[in-house]
C-alpha cells in the first residue's frame, strides 16, 4: 500500500503551506544523494519527499489527495517510482536558492538538519458502504457508525527521561575522520517525546479506548466500485500529542435491475411488441433521476440505439454526464394462434413486410460508432 504523503514528510494534516515547504527542505536536505552516495535507500526516499510536496505544495491537488488519497493521481501525475533526478532538480530546485544538484551540493541550503519531536499517528480505519445507482448518480451524505479509539479521559503524560521530550537521542562515535554526532529515534517513546503517566483502568497501555461514533461522510456524484475516500481525523486517536488517523471507506455499487454501468453511461434493454414496431408508440423508462417516457417511431428496427444525453452518470473528474443508451429489442412471439398465423402466412410475400433496409437505417458497425460519437 502506497505510503501517506503526510506520513512521509512528518506533518499533520492541518499543516500550512510554510510547514509543507519546511518538511520537504529538511528530508531533500537529509536524503540528498551529495549526502549520500550510492544509498538507494535514501534516494528512494529523497523521491517520495519530493512526490509528497509536489502534490501537498499544490492547492487543488491537496483537496483531491485529502478526499480521494492517491487514487486522485492514479494513471497521471507524479509517479514516485517513475521519477528522476533531474525531474525533482528541475521542479523544486527554486527552494533551495538553486544550491541543489552539481558541483555546489549544499550551498544554497544554508544550514544542516535538525531532528526534533515526532507526532505519532493513529492508525487507519476502513469500512465498505454499498450505494445505489442512483446515490452514486446524485451524491448522497451517509451517516456511518464507526468504533474507533479514542484518548480516554483522566489519561496524562510525562516527558520522555530518556530524550527528554526531544523524541531523538544523539549518539557521539569516534571515526577515522573525527568524532561524528548521530541522531536516531528514542527507542522509549518512538520519537513522541512523551510517556504514559496515569491512565483509567478502562484504557488500553497507550491510554486509548474503544468507543463508537457516528460520522458524516458526504460521497461526491460518480464514484465508481471499489473507489476509496479518505475522512482526515475519523481513525483511531495517537497517543500523547499525536495525531488521528483516517478512515478509508471503500465504494461498492449495487446492481440495478434494469440499468447497467459502463463509466460514465447507462445502458437500459427496452423490449416493444412486433405491433409497437410495427405502428410506432410510447414507453416509460427508468433513469437514475427517475421515470421517463420516450417515444418510439413507426417501422423502427430491432438493435437501434436510442441515446438520451446527460441521463448517465456525472463525471467524477467534472466533465460532464454521460448518457443513457436505450436498446431497442423488437420481441417475436412464439405462439400463434390460427387466426395471427393465417394473418401472417397472407404476408409473407407482401413486399411491406420484405426486409428492404432503406438509407436511414443504419449497419451494426454504424451504430456502434454513434454510440462513441
Amino acid at each position: 500500500m502506497k505510503e501517506d504523503f503526510y506520513d512521509i514528510l512528518g506533518i499533520s494534516k492541518s499543516a500550512t503551506a510554510e510547514e509543507i515547504k519546511k518538511a520537504y527542505r529538511k528530508m531533500a536536505l537529509k536524503y540528498h544523494p551529495d549526502k549520500n552516495p550510492d544509498n538507494t535507500e535514501a534516494e528512494a526516499m529523497f523521491k517520495k519527499a519530493a512526490e509528497a510536496y509536489e502534490v501537498l505544495s499544490n492547492p487543488e491537488k491537496k483537496s483531491r489527495y485529502d478526499q480521494f488519497g492517491h487514487q486522485a493521481f492514479e494513471g497521471g501525475g507524479f509517479g514516485g517510482g517513475g521519477m528522476n533526478m533531474d525531474d525533482i532538480f528541475s521542479q523544486f530546485g527554486d527552494i533551495f536558492g538553486g544550491g541543489f544538484g552539481g558541483g555546489g551540493g549544499f550551498s544554497g541550503f544554508g544550514g544542516g538538519y535538525g531532528g526534533g519531536q515526532r507526532r505519532a499517528k493513529g492508525s487507519n480505519l476502513r469500512i465498505r458502504i454499498t450505494l445505489s445507482l442512483e446515490e452514486i448518480a446524485n451524491g448522497v451524505e451517509k451517516k456511518l457508525k464507526v468504533k474507533r479509539k479514542i484518548q480516554a479521559d483522566g489519561t496524562t503524560y510525562k516527558t520522555c527521561s530518556t530524550c527528554n521530550g526531544q523524541g531523538q537521542v544523539m549518539r557521539v562515535t569516534n571515526t577515522i575522520l573525527g568524532r561524528m554526532q548521530t541522531a536516531s529515534t528514542c527507542p522509549t517513546c518512538g520519537g513522541a517525546g512523551q510517556t504514559i503517566d496515569k491512565k483509567p483502568a478502562d484504557a488500553d497501555a497507550q491510554g486509548l479506548k474503544i468507543q463508537e461514533e457516528t460520522v458524516s461522510v458526504k460521497i461526491p456524484a460518480g464514484v465508481v466500485d471499489g473507489m476509496q475516500l479518505k475522512v482526515s481525523g475519523k481513525g483511531n486517536d495517537a497517543p500523547g500529542n499525536g495525531i488521528a488517523g483516517d478512515l478509508l471507506v471503500a465504494i461498492q455499487e449495487e446492481d440495478h435491475p434494469t440499468l447497467k454501468r459502463e463509466g460514465d453511461n447507462l445502458h437500459y434493454d427496452m423490449y416493444i411488441s412486433l405491433p409497437d414496431a410495427v405502428l410506432g408508440t410510447s414507453k416509460e423508462i427508468d433513469t437514475v433521476t427517475g421515470k421517463v417516457r420516450i417515444k418510439i417511431e413507426s417501422g423502427v428496427q430491432s438493435g437501434k440505439i436510442l441515446r438520451l444525453r446527460g441521463k448517465g452518470i456525472p463525471s467524477i473528474n467534472g466533465y460532464g454526464k454521460g448518457d443513457l443508451l436505450v436498446h431497442v429489442n423488437v420481441w417475436t412471439p412464439k405462439s400463434l394462434n390460427k387466426e395471427q398465423k393465417d394473418f401472417f402466412e397472407n404476408m409473407k410475400n407482401d413486399e411491406h413486410f420484405a426486409p428492404n433496409p432503406d438509407s436511414e437505417d443504419k449497419s451494426f458497425f454504424e451504430k456502434v460508432k454513434d454510440m462513441f460519437s
